[in-house]
């Protein structure tokens, strides 16, 4: 009969008369198989090294090497030759598209990260209803996160806002005239956060899977005691949502940090008129393939992980006072 683990701690505890050689091998394998019984032994580690050797070969080791070219002056066909601090003091001090694109970058975070969650969650409180074909509604809400990250839906974007475009003609029917918004630097941008609104699905799904989570009685209680719609919205929905909104926040504007292939393709890898559609991430792709800058692109990847760093720490405590959870 096999013994548990008690039981064998108390069977080697127990005073007895001094143990021959044999008996001292036989508590030597005992305490063997209870150490392994307890650590597992190695055959985690074995089932884990894949992953370590992704984690150390595809992730550490990449960042480590970006740094080190971050301080020197590398072209991808020469030796990088070390400038120590100069990447980001030219950055800076000397770089005024670098400026450009903070500006652009910061906007477009600003403006359609609360945009979207706010009107992610409008459209899941109205599908977390039990209506018929409430399915193909929800289906069809978040297909525009399936396309609206291709380059084909971009291009299509182009089109809509162009001179002569849908959405000019749609103006055209109230007596007002359009221009072309992405030749504008005063509304190129705007596009693009219209483009990222639009994009709404996945932090939709997101609302509606914590939707159905929330407890039908504390709605039944505020509507006997009176409660309307706005007030079980603001005083139960959205309090007891918050984690979920956090949750959502941190992950968007992550997303929108690293936003590239809408700028790219609506500005035709320019980042025009005047540099208004400049983010960020495209001006890293521009410094690095383009220009063939790669220290100074690297310089610029560790400025913007520090800044998404910075983001997210200081969202994460500010969280203490306005995120509630059930403890």
């Amino acid at each position: 009969m096999t013994m548990t683990t008690a039981q064998t701690d108390a069977v080697m505890k127990e005073p007895t008369a001094p143990a021959t050689p044999s008996d001292q091998r036989e508590r030597d394998r005992m305490r063997r198989r209870l150490a392994r019984r307890r650590g597992g032994g190695w055959w985690p580690y074995v089932f884990l090294a894949p992953w370590f050797v992704g984690l150390l070969g595809l992730t550490v080791y990449p960042m480590l090497d970006s740094l080190y070219l971050s301080f020197t002056d590398f072209d991808l066909l020469t030796p990088a030759k070390w400038i120590g601090a100069q990447n980001y003091t030219h950055m800076f001090s000397d770089d005024p598209v670098f400026r450009d694109s903070v500006h652009a970058t910061l906007l477009y975070v600003l403006v359609s990260v609360p945009l979207k969650l706010a009107l992610a969650l409008g459209v899941a409180i109205l599908l977390n209803r039990p209506l018929k074909g409430i399915g193909v509604y929800r289906a069809a809400f978040y297909l525009p996160s399936l396309l609206g990250g291709a380059v084909a839906v971009a291009i299509v974007w182009r089109q809509v806002f162009g001179g002569d475009g849908l959405f000019n003609d749609f103006l055209g029917w109230f007596g007002i005239k359009g221009q072309d918004w992405i030749s504008s630097p005063d509304t190129s941008i705007y596009t693009l956060i219209l483009l990222a609104v639009w994009q709404f699905g996945t932090p939709m799904v997101i609302f509606l899977a914590g939707l159905k989570q929330l407890p039908k009685d504390v709605y039944e209680a505020a509507a006997i005691d009176g409660a309307g719609t706005l007030t079980r919205f603001f005083r139960i929905t959205l309090p007891l949502l918050t984690p979920i909104v956090f949750f959502n926040l941190v992950l968007q504007i992550i997303d929108g940090f690293k936003t590239f292939t809408p700028a790219y393709v609506v500005s035709n890898g320019t980042g025009g008129p005047l540099n208004s559609t400049m983010l960020y991430s495209m001006y890293l792709y521009k410094k690095g393939f383009t220009d063939l800058q790669m220290g100074y692109a690297s310089a610029l990847a560790w400025v913007l992980f520090l800044v998404i760093a910075g983001f997210t720490a200081v969202n994460f405590i500010a969280s203490r006072y306005w995120v509630h959870y059930d403890d």
